[in-house]
């Protein structure tokens, strides 16, 4: 009789351990289901939460995140009281149940007395157990979270095995977190990928055409940003009688900044160029413009900007910094346009003009940026600016755009596929 209810005996605990082992495995895979249909955690933590206290018998919980930024465990789901109602725990908190696994990053089984923080009331009674969330990277675990249960039901105490269930389900968070974190990183760098190449089909579509300033003048340029944007442009005005101004601009920078410092220049020229005034005192009306904006992103702009006047066969300049600007004659004769001043937003002196002669039919303006000269190859040399004249200089006879063609040949056989460091910019302007 007694073997026979030993035997009875037997069964009933079997029979409560694989009852007890498949509310576990279940509760794991709707766990599971439920982080693999959520796309944010905080709206699943609540039901997650639920499902976790009610499998291992507790009245009272809470799953918490890291926020980095404050250094502190926020609440996003709570049992016995709304997230809302729970401040946020420091994790340097020594009384605190979640700040200490928190910062040990190992699960705890917590004693009635053991570990009670104010903050941690609304959330606590009795015994408790605490579960870090984790990501395991490749140099360690990174703390995501804490999972904290409390208020054991029927007087019974938390055990191994309950931190062993909350511990599993605590990684599947951490996957989760991490799984989300990346999604959404993913989704927002191709907003921002399709935003900078909208913002660069826009940059592309503010530069003129070559062809405004025919009949007085043939013209061809070229612009390709480092990045989707940029900070190297230029731009040319009719300012009649014949007369023809030319602007090449190279903000200090590359990228969104450079790019609206680059739109603010152009706009502001389009207003001062056409009144017709010296090179000097437009550039002057165009720094008294841009000054603030300069001086507020800490940049500055390199500017050439000179006036033909085939009439008067001469070329008047404004040269801020740019050192890449020639005058090349018909019998290959390079004259550079030596700066006048330094580049905008560095001083705020009046602009200085010089003036050469032009012989009109045969004399051609070459202006082009750093970016054109700096270019690197893979072994990281540079292109060098008398390559980039050598080519000018070799196709004077033939049209600006076949001189423009040249030298971008040049420049893609001289970086072989490598990345541009810097903007390039180049025009070749003849009257």
């Amino acid at each position: 009789m007694d073997e026979l209810e030993r035997a009875r005996t037997e069964i009933r605990l079997a029979s409560k351990a694989l009852s007890e082992s498949w509310e576990e495995i279940n509760l794991l895979y709707s766990i599971g289901e439920i982080l693999g249909r959520t796309v944010n955690l905080e709206d699943a933590a609540a039901t997650i939460l639920t499902e976790i206290s009610d499998t291992v018998g507790a009245d009272l919980g809470a799953i918490y995140l890291h926020d980095a930024n404050r250094g502190l465990l926020v609440p996003i789901a709570a049992r016995g009281a709304a997230p809302q109602d729970i401040q946020g725990i420091g994790i340097d908190d020594t009384e605190s149940v979640a700040a200490q696994v928190f910062r040990d990053a190992t699960p705890r089984l917590f004693a009635d007395k053991e570990g009670i923080s104010p903050h941690e009331v609304p959330v606590r009674r009795g015994a408790a157990l605490g579960v870090p969330i984790t990501w395991t990277a490749p140099n360690g675990p990174v703390g995501l979270g804490v999972v904290t249960l409390s208020a054991p039901r029927y007087d019974k105490v938390f055990t191994a095995g309950d931190q062993k269930l909350t511990a599993a389900i605590a990684s599947q968070i951490g996957s989760a977190i991490r799984i989300t974190k990346l999604v959404r990183a993913s989704v927002a760098q191709e907003r921002l990928e399709h935003e900078m190449q909208l913002a660069h089909d826009l940059q592309m579509r503010l530069l003129p055409a070559p062809s405004v300033v025919a009949p007085d003048a043939t013209c061809a340029a070229r612009v390709e940003p480092a990045r989707s944007v940029g900070g190297d442009f230029y731009h040319l005005f009719r300012l009649g009688n014949g007369r023809v101004g030319v602007l090449m601009g190279d903000v200090s920078s590359h990228g969104y900044q450079a790019a609206l410092i680059m739109a603010l220049t152009m706009s502001a020229m389009v207003i001062h160029a056409q009144r017709g005034q010296s090179p000097s005192a437009t550039v002057a009306a165009l720094l008294a413009t841009i000054a603030d904006e300069l001086h507020d992103t800490e940049m500055f702009l390199a500017l050439c900007y000179a006036v033909i006047d085939p009439a008067a066969a001469e070329v008047r300049w404004v040269n801020a910094g740019q050192p890449h600007a020639f005058v090349l004659t018909a019998d290959g004769e390079l004259e550079r346009l030596a700066a006048t001043d330094p580049p905008l937003g560095m001083s705020s002196g009046a602009p200085h003009e010089s003036v050469r002669p032009w012989a009109a039919g045969s004399d051609t303006l070459v202006l082009f940026t750093d970016g054109v000269c700096d270019a690197r190859d893979a072994e990281g040399h540079t292109l060098g600016e008398a390559r980039v004249l050598e080519v000018v200089s070799a196709r004077r006879a033939e049209t600006p755009e076949r001189v423009v063609d040249g030298v971008f040949a040049l420049l893609e056989g001289h970086m072989g596929g490598m990345p541009a460091p810097d903007d390039q910019a180049l025009l070749v302007l003849r009257t």
